[in-house]
């Protein structure tokens, strides 16, 4: 037994040392992250992610109000004012035909942004989907959906667009479903790779023990946790969606006239570089602009959603 001195002295001490573990421990543990207040950091650190979003936001207003923003019809000519140079009647110029360019640009965002989001939405959800199949069940099912996604990858993707585009043919829904066929491989790659890891991960092992179905730990413990990974991924393949229909647009193999989209304008406005360079230095600033964009929002993104990244 201690006396009572000795008593006090040692629950003091006690004390003391747990005190500055309690606050280490809560300094340590942090609060809980939500998506809320992921963003939150990303606008407190990364300002060009930040303005990178609003600058898409700009460019999809102005998409969906492209008939209240322009005063000229899409296919309004005007013979008289052909090729005519940025001004006040025409901020952007007019093309050969006297169309008003800015409006043309307007409603090409329309068809470029489209064909950015949609794609990619379809390849996200086809990839994910059979990559995180092939690295949950692994053997036989992951060997042939590997193969075929290595075939894909094998061919240069804009050379493989051209050719699934020559067989279906022109219009912008064959446009949607070419771009997914080429870019749904390299999403199930990652997925896969990823699905590899968590499926070691405990509370995975604790739903087979339980006797969970497989099919629910696909698509409730592994899928939703390649979600972070999904979201970076659709920001950075939104404008190589977006580069790889205007290069089709470029060659005729993409949207076709009387539509307009900003590959397509860039190709009618080669012929007249020298004495008219506004007709495809307009459009080609706009896909740079937004490719760029959609970039940095990705990166930004990623900063905040991969935890190897996280300060």
């Amino acid at each position: 037994m201690l006396p009572n001195r000795s008593r006090k002295i040692v629950e003091e001490y006690e004390k003391s040392l747990k005190r500055p573990m309690d606050e280490n421990l809560k300094s340590q543990i942090g609060e809980e992250e939500t998506f809320l207040t992921l963003m939150k950091r990303m606008v407190r650190e990364n300002k060009l992610a930040v303005f990178s979003a609003v600058v898409i936001l700009l460019f999809i207003i102005a998409a969906v109000l492209a008939p209240v923003i322009s005063p000229y019809g899409l296919s309004e000519m005007d013979l008289r004012n052909r090729l005519s140079p940025p001004g006040a009647g025409h901020l952007f110029g007019t093309d050969e035909a006297g169309r008003d360019i800015l409006t043309r640009l307007l409603y090409g965002s329309r068809v470029s942004l489209l064909t950015g989001v949609v794609p990619t939405i379809l390849s996200m959800l086809l990839g994910a989907v059979l990559g995180v199949v092939s690295g949950f069940y692994g053997r036989w099912i992951d060997a042939v959906i590997m193969r075929i996604a290595d075939i894909t990858l094998a061919f240069p993707s804009m050379l493989l667009a051209m050719v699934i585009m020559y067989i279906l043919g022109d219009g912008l829904i064959n446009v949607f479903l070419t771009l997914a066929l080429v870019n749904w491989a390299s999403v199930a790659r990652i997925v896969r790779s990823q699905t590899l890891q968590l499926k070691e991960t405990e509370y995975v092992e604790a739903a087979r023990v339980i006797g969970v179905p497989k099919r629910k730990i696909v698509f409730r413990h592994l899928l939703p946790n390649c979600l972070p990974t999904l979201i970076v991924l659709f920001t950075l393949n939104v404008p190589s969606a977006i580069l790889t229909e205007s290069s089709l647009s470029f060659l005729g193999l993409g949207i076709q006239p009387p539509d307009a989209s900003w590959g397509l304008m860039v190709n009618s406005g080669r012929q007249f570089l020298y004495n008219a360079p506004w007709l495809s230095l307009v459009p080609g600033i706009a896909i740079m602009v937004i490719v760029l964009a959609f970039n940095f929002l990705g990166d930004g993104l990623r900063d905040v959603l991969d935890p190897y990244q996280k300060k």
